[in-house]
């Protein structure tokens, strides 16, 4: 059954307006804490190579797409942001459109993302901020689990490959030394991880909670990093994780 849905969000990052503009208004800057996209001509109405809609372009404050479909199907996301004092600034997120099937699980599934996706924004505006990253992942399903993963225990194996068995809070340290992993957690929920070194935002998602592989995505924040060479040597360890 299809229905419209609606999430808004208010977050508080560490940054100016404008920083947050680039972060979310530029390709380069989606790729440091969400997906790369392609080029976003600045103004309203252009249509960019995704088939978004540019529907706002106010630099810093106001920035909105929008996708349409056949049957009135449609996908929407816009930012405002506001200064605040102290050099810090207010984003308020929205994202509308349209599930055409498996309202409450996806809906379910886009909610707790969101959480995640502008969680990630902050912390790359926090550590990394005007820094050039690497992606490392497909789009948007980034590096996927086997099956396997797609059982109820499948993140928990996840976290315990990564030596966070049992209780785990912001804050506690991941060594992964086959990875190149030296890091804290920075985000922690049921079916999200995220894990913050000095050079790269790791991104584990509990898709299995939706019914889905586990899978994960890395933003590198080093000059030459091989994105290819590094999905594979984690594609390796996820395939292991699920033998």
């Amino acid at each position: 059954m299809s229905g419209e849905f609606e999430i808004r969000r208010e977050v508080e990052v560490p940054a100016s307006p404008e920083d947050v503009w680039e972060a979310v208004a530029t390709a380069s800057g989606n790729a440091a804490w969400l997906f790369p996209v392609s080029e976003i001509e600045g103004r309203v109405g252009a249509t960019n190579a995704d088939g978004t809609t540019v529907t706002a372009w106010d630099p810093p404050n106001h920035f909105a797409v929008r996708t349409e479909g056949e049957g009135g199907w449609f996908n929407a996301i816009e930012f405002t942001i506001e200064g605040r004092e102290g050099g810090t600034a207010l984003v308020r997120y929205a994202h509308s459109g349209i599930f055409v099937e498996d309202w409450d699980n996806q809906y379910d599934a886009v909610n707790q993302h969101t959480d995640f996706y502008l969680h990630t924004l902050g912390q790359y505006l926090q550590h990394f901020n005007g820094r050039g990253a690497t992606f490392v992942g497909d789009v948007p399903g980034g590096i996927m689990a086997p099956a396997a993963s797609a059982e109820p225990d499948g993140f928990s194996r996840l976290r315990g490959a990564l030596g966070l068995d049992g209780e785990v809070a912001e804050g506690d340290s991941v060594q992964l030394a086959s990875q190149g992993v030296d890091g804290v957690v920075d985000y922690v929920s049921p079916n999200f991880l995220g894990v913050r070194t000095d050079d790269a935002l790791y991104r584990f998602f509990g898709r299995n909670a939706f019914g889905m592989p586990v899978g994960m995505v890395v933003h590198v924040f080093t000059d030459g990093a091989d994105s290819d060479a590094t999905k594979a040597k984690w594609q390796e360890w996820l395939n292991g994780v699920y033998a």
